[in-house]
């Protein structure tokens, strides 16, 4: 006798590796953001933004900030748990805030914006998309 597989089972199951995946690589860019913040904090290289005696007092306030939060929101999404996902959408709007509303004092980055907006796009997408199929297939829709 064999196991069959459901095709609504292999959907759930696909759906659910991407959302894994995805959290992984996003867990991993978190650490190494996260591993940034710390090399500035500790003054590994020379420069008013790289060592945290010489920086202006707004940096020094957002940068622990950013130093704790990043490897919080890589473990959690590394571990693709639900908290993991809002701990990042914590760190995007603190970057956001940063970075759009206070251009002069924090600079801009686009890059780095835009790569939390897609990926949390992305998350949100592959979530409503499992919730979705979820809700079909209690409802018997299949």
């Amino acid at each position: 006798m064999t196991l069959e597989i459901f095709e609504r089972d292999r959907d759930e199951t696909l759906n659910r590796t991407l959302i894994v995946w995805l959290c992984r690589i996003a867990g991993l860019a978190m650490f190494g953001f996260g591993l940034v913040y710390w090399i500035r904090l500790i003054g590994v290289f020379d420069g008013p933004l790289w060592r945290f005696d010489l920086m202006p007092v707004w940096w020094r306030i957002a940068c622990p900030s950013l130093a704790v939060l990043y490897p919080v929101a890589g473990t959690g999404l590394w571990l693709a748990t639900s908290w993991g996902g809002v701990i990042w959408i914590l760190v995007a709007a603190c970057e956001s805030v940063m970075r759009l509303g206070f251009p002069h004092l924090f600079g801009t980055d686009p890059l780095l914006l835009g790569g939390h907006a897609f990926g949390l796009a992305l998350l949100a997408a592959l979530r409503i998309v499992g919730a979705v199929e979820r809700h079909r297939r209690l409802r018997g829709d299949w």
